[in-house]
């Protein structure tokens, strides 16, 4: 019971401690969303439409070129051939994460996978303070 409850107050610390770097990414997703279900409903869908869109697809920028492809001739290859292109970033965000996240079993593979843009930047921001801050001393 005591090792259940001390590590229930270490997630609990840990999520207190992440909740302000979490706002940013909060924000931008909000608007992004909201800019997305505008224009779904501008281009004709339904509200439902965005929902499930929004559930199945991961890359937030595919989201609104799906609207496009949607509306378009039915062309499988060049979807298929746009949606590799546009979510290949996420491999590239993942990759450089690997150093961090190795040992973790299977969080690695969630961590790599679902590495997005905001969240990759605030992590390599924290790198590059610290460099920045040993370099700053070391300039002294």
């Amino acid at each position: 019971m005591n090792h259940i409850s001390t590590k229930r107050q270490s997630i609990i610390m840990a999520a207190r401690c992440a909740f302000p770097y979490t706002i940013p990414i909060f924000a931008g997703f909000w608007f992004l969303g909201m800019t997305y279900g505008i224009y779904m409903n501008v281009s004709g869908f339904s509200f439902v439409y965005p929902m499930i869109m929004s559930l199945i697809i991961f890359g937030g920028s595919l989201e609104f070129v799906a609207v496009k492809m949607l509306m378009s001739a039915y062309a499988p290859m060049q979807t298929l051939i746009m949606t590799l292109m546009i979510q290949a970033r996420h491999l590239f965000y993942g990759i450089s994460m690997l150093d961090r996240f190795k040992g973790m079993g299977l969080k690695n593979f969630i961590l790599f996978t679902e590495c997005v843009m905001r969240a990759f930047l605030l992590t390599i921001q924290q790198k590059f303070q610290k460099m920045w801050i040993k370099a700053g001393l070391c300039f002294l």
